[in-house]
């Protein structure tokens, strides 16, 4: 898997390329909560609750179902009242939905060790990805900040962090141009 920041870095430039204004700390806030959450089911390390069950670790929590229902959640209870600062309610579930996602399929590019039971419970097939570019992330601060920690943040930098900060970067860049352009008067046609 990804480390924890990786995910919840991908909130930030996925979101301002979803959404062109400035949005509430409230929707940061519940973003970086939807791109980590999935992740709640490391606890079944800890209760072994055995490797391929619903609750272990890339299961059900990693399903594109969780995906759908968590985003529905956070619309549901962030998002009750309309503000002109939101999005309409639609548009804030299809990203949260999206970035809620995107875990799941950054942990299958992570390599075939557990595989992302990604259409739990209805089939409890592992999947990943042929391609592995990513290492998998140590679990625990100590792990972490050793040199197999440090391999895992620069291919997360490289796979992860650089496409998404690109990608930010590009559509900031068409958008600017497309004001560019509808802030120019119109050329007269010779008649």
């Amino acid at each position: 898997m990804p480390s924890a920041f990786t995910h919840a870095f991908i909130a930030i430039p996925w979101g301002k390329t979803f959404f062109g204004k400035e949005m509430p700390p409230r929707f940061w806030l519940l973003a970086v909560l939807c791109s980590i959450l999935p992740d709640i089911d490391v606890f079944s390390f800890h209760f072994r609750t055995g490797y391929g069950g619903l609750f272990w670790h890339r299961g059900f929590t990693h399903s594109l179902l969780f995906a759908f229902l968590l985003s529905l959640a956070v619309v549901w209870a962030g998002f009750r009242e309309d503000h002109p600062a939101y999005s309409p309610r639609w548009k804030l579930w299809l990203f949260f939905f999206l970035l809620s996602c995107s875990h799941g399929i950054l942990d299958a590019l992570t390599g075939r060790a557990y595989g992302v039971a990604l259409f739990s419970p209805f089939d409890t097939t592992r999947y990943s990805f042929p391609w592995a570019p990513i290492k998998i992330s140590p679990l625990g601060l100590k792990s972490f900040f050793s040199p197999w920690g440090k391999e895992v943040i620069l291919s997360e930098i490289r796979w992860v962090w650089i496409p998404f900060l690109l990608l930010w970067a590009g559509v900031r860049g068409i958008r600017w141009l497309k004001s560019r352009d509808l802030s120019r008067p119109a050329k007269e046609v010779p008649s």
